[in-house]
């Protein structure tokens, strides 16, 4: 069982920046893949990033790539997301999730965990 909680968004202009995190709980934190997904308004859920296990392998959805950077620290049982120059249209709703492949994958249908979210709203 992994729990999860996200924490880090807020309400940022345009351009600005935000670091997510998501704390796991469990010893087996080293051993899942982690991914991270949003939910905008009136919008589906959408795959945002994704790290392996060991943080070597990571994988970005187009539309925020050179702006958002996945990591991972398995010491501290903690997964971010760096997002910078944010855009508007990157208002959504947040979640980290846990997967038990251990390798990146972008389908939610693949990840076992989630939090609870954490809402980031970008004004122009």
């Amino acid at each position: 069982q992994v729990q999860l909680v996200e924490s880090g968004g807020g309400l940022v202009q345009a351009g600005g920046s935000l670091r997510l995190s998501c704390a796991a709980s469990g010893r087996t934190f080293s051993s899942y893949a982690m991914g991270w997904f949003r939910q905008g308004p009136g919008k589906e859920r959408e795959f945002v990033a994704a790290i392996s296990w060991s943080g070597g392998n990571t994988v970005i959805t187009n539309s925020v790539k050179g702006r958002f950077t996945i990591s991972r620290d398995n010491a501290k049982n903690t997964v971010y997301l760096q997002m910078n120059s944010l855009k508007p249209e990157d208002t959504a709703v947040y979640y980290c999730a846990a997967s038990q492949t251990m390798a990146p994958v972008l389908s939610h249908y693949e990840y076992d965990y989630w939090g609870q979210g954490t809402q980031v709203t970008v004004s122009s």
